[in-house]
């Protein structure tokens, strides 16, 4: 067609690649960092058996501004580690330290919200039995609240989706690289239009599995 002149599909391919490289290596980090920081914001909490105000108001304040910086200048501030970290501030394997900083603070404030949904009764009759605080994390909380973390997982997830996509303004790679170079600064509407439309449908399909894991761990 006409209006896709300036779609080059090997070019799609590869941006569309590198989005789901992205996405897959900071989604794991992320759940990997956010899962025992949101227990322990839980844990921590008044009322819970390892409560300490002290780590939760310290870990609760860092949680909290690390998600009130918006994206884009968050990674522009974590240029300099991402740097150390990685050996470069571009391309995918400098997008994903940001990404994840930015998203495992969101992760870990869902896990602590859907720890608490966890009736306090069961936690209860775990200590009772003489359950250890491991054995109530392993075989209590976490089973309890499986539906609810898969949900959150769910969240996270698409959201990082916008900030793969956003990572993109510094040269992070990805559907949302190509977007901002052809699309928006060499005035290619089309190229636009597909990464857009690509970008919609794996937030579509990324809800969609999400839904049914939930609903399956639901049922069980």
């Amino acid at each position: 067609m006409e209006w896709f002149k300036n779609v080059d599909p090997q070019e799609i391919w590869q941006a569309s690649q590198d989005t789901l490289t992205m996405l897959g290596m900071s989604a794991l980090f992320t759940v990997l960092l956010g899962l025992p920081l949101g227990i322990l914001l839980f844990m921590t909490s008044r009322g819970q058996i390892l409560q300490n105000r002290a780590v939760y108001l310290t870990l609760s304040i860092i949680v909290n501004v690390l998600r009130s910086i918006p994206f884009v200048i968050l990674m522009i501030l974590v240029m300099p580690f991402t740097k150390v970290l990685v050996g470069t501030t571009i391309e995918v394997k400098g997008s994903i330290p940001p990404l994840v900083i930015a998203a495992a603070p969101f992760f870990a404030r869902l896990v602590e919200t859907t720890l608490r949904e966890v009736d306090r009764g069961v936690v209860e009759a775990a200590k009772a039995m003489g359950a250890s605080n491991w054995q109530i994390i392993r075989k209590v909380l976490l089973p309890e609240s499986l539906p609810g973390l898969v949900a959150g997982i769910t969240i996270t997830t698409v959201t990082l989706v916008s900030y793969t996509a956003m990572s993109g303004i510094i040269g992070g790679g990805g559907l949302g690289d190509l977007a901002i170079r052809y699309g928006y600064q060499r005035f290619m509407p089309d190229v636009m239009a597909v990464t857009v439309l690509i970008l919609i449908l794996l937030v579509i399909l990324l809800q969609i599995l999400g839904d049914r894991l939930v609903l399956r761990f639901s049922r069980k």
